[in-house]
């Protein structure tokens, strides 16, 4: 076989998101997309601000000669000093262009400080539900994920990520607002940990992977975990907040107050450079800098939010609303939620198994979809509650 042993492992492990979504291509063609309801992949429905697109044409206009060839394999120094400004200013950490490598969106920004981190056989302690690629993310330089479960409200047990700590711990992984609970980390929680990886005896780095901290609901606030955790990375990206899935721009930022901050900077811009990446977008890091604070229309999320929630609740599904994010994760009425999504599939509706993400018996539903499709929708799924054994109110 000429494809190598790990990878036919992991594509037998491959995304659901990505395996449902194009079943719905399928579908599609086959029944017309007005009689489809494709809740699978987080690709941001809204179009970018105005802002964005108006600097994206004025840098395009211009056209400054040399602004579409080589830069220091970190970004430019000057879209790094813009996010470095901003990021001392959310979390009062004395963030500086030193700190900052611009990357190939968040997966670009992760991929590069694991690799920069972990020996073989090291270990990241990752909290369930996650967003199943990490699983690879971590496998690509040897590591080993090491889940563990959080509360019955999707928040952090910090109690059972200190019992999870090993010698060979290097990193966790939190991700707030989470894909795909929506839940959002507390302040309380995030000092809990700060106080473990205190008493750890080994250095231990948080990676916050946080490309949905613009996305939050009814006037809530995401705590920035570098602005209470010491050893901490940011990884994250414009695709969410912005709607920039496809342009893949983001960045790594190193805490000043990381144990060998410098060093790990180093190695990270490094490792971008060998996997390939070289370095981010020259257009995208001209736009970053000349539209920094522009935000999302987060209103439009909610409303959507909203009616998918009301409505599923008022069948009878059983749900948290999420504080953040783009997603709902509802508990499937009936133990399998593989087959569960398979009824669904069915009337039309396409959902992600909460198995894909490390937690059975729930499904994910990507909030990424016209209102008109929510609306259209519910039918479908108290349908598909009465299929179930459990009668719903349509």
């Amino acid at each position: 076989m000429i494809v190598a042993d790990i990878i036919q492992q992991q594509l037998g492990q491959s995304s659901f998101i990505r395996r449902m979504f194009e079943e719905g291509i399928r579908l599609k063609a086959e029944r017309g997309e007005a009689n489809v309801f494709d809740f699978t992949l987080g690709n941001p429905g809204e179009d970018p601000p105005a802002g964005v697109t108006a600097s994206f044409q004025e840098v395009a206009r211009r056209n400054a000669p040399g602004s579409h060839g080589y830069m220091p394999n970190a970004g430019y120094p000057r879209t790094r000093a813009v996010v470095a400004e901003r990021l001392a200013h959310a979390t009062g950490v004395p963030f500086g262009v030193g700190n900052v490598l611009m990357t190939i969106g968040c997966a670009g920004a992760m991929n590069s400080v694991l690799k920069a981190m972990l020996n073989p056989g090291d270990e990241v302690i990752v909290p369930a539900p996650f967003f199943p690629d990490y699983r690879f993310y971590i496998g690509n330089f040897g590591g080993k994920m090491a889940l563990v479960e959080t509360r019955g409200d999707f928040s952090l047990d910090v109690a059972a990520i200190e019992a999870a700590i090993t010698p060979r711990t290097r990193a966790i992984l939190l991700n707030s607002p989470n894909n795909p609970t929506g839940v959002i980390y507390s302040e309380a929680t995030l000092r809990e940990l700060e106080a473990v990886l205190q008493r750890a005896d080994h250095p231990i780095v948080v990676v916050s992977d946080e490309p949905y901290t613009a996305i939050v609901y009814d006037g809530a606030t995401c705590p920035l975990p570098a602005s209470i955790i010491s050893n901490c990375v940011i990884t994250t990206s414009w695709s969410k907040k912005w709607g920039l899935a496809g342009e893949r721009i983001g960045y790594l930022a190193v805490s000043p107050k990381v144990a060998d901050a410098d060093a790990l900077f180093a190695a990270a811009v490094f490792s971008s450079r060998v996997l390939g990446f070289i370095n981010a977008p020259a257009v995208w890091q001209h736009v970053v800098a000349a539209a920094p604070d522009e935000s999302p229309d987060v209103e439009a999320y909610q409303e959507k939010r909203d009616l998918l929630c009301d409505g599923l609740a008022g069948f009878g599904y059983e749900l948290r609303k999420p504080q953040g994010a783009f997603y709902v994760f509802p508990k499937t009425p009936i133990p399998d939620d593989v087959a569960f999504t398979r009824l669904l599939q069915e009337e039309g509706v396409l959902a992600v198994p909460g198995s894909g993400f490390g937690r059975a018996g729930y499904m994910r539903l990507s909030l990424t979809v016209p209102l008109d499709t929510v609306a259209r929708s519910l039918p479908a799924f108290a349908r598909t509650l009465e299929k179930s054994g459990r009668p719903g109110q349509p």
